[in-house]
């Protein structure tokens, strides 16, 4: 398994929405995060065998991508029970489901994005 790039705090980012995904990476990134992303679930478990990451943040697309979001969470927590999850979803999503660590809302705000992202990754030593 890798270790993180320089010290800097490591993302994986699955988001099924093309549109949305190489933005959200990108406000990740000017934030001063490293970012690895997909927009396939079992492409990013793959990834997250591969290497350490300080966040898998899980984009969920309405009530219907829920099963699978928590799907994912499960297949981590399982085997890396402390690794940390987050799922990136609207208020009714998040009442939903129970899986994940956290929740991070998609109101379009890049700054609330990225500082719901800081505040869930603890900073670097």
């Amino acid at each position: 398994m890798e270790t993180p790039i320089n010290g800097t705090r490591s993302i994986l980012h699955i988001c099924t929405r093309e549109t949305i995904r190489p933005l959200r990476d990108q406000v990740l990134r000017l934030s001063g995060f490293h970012v690895d992303s997909t927009l396939n679930h079992t492409e990013g478990l793959s990834m997250f065998w591969g290497r350490q990451y300080d966040l898998v943040l899980i984009d969920v697309e309405g009530e219907e991508g829920i099963p699978r979001a928590e799907h994912m969470c499960s297949e981590i927590k399982t085997t890396q029970h402390h690794q940390l999850v987050a799922f990136v979803c609207n208020w009714r999503v998040a009442i939903l489901t129970d899986c994940p660590d956290e929740i991070v809302r998609t109101e379009f705000d890049p700054a609330a994005f990225a500082q719901g992202v800081s505040d869930i990754v603890s900073p670097t030593a």
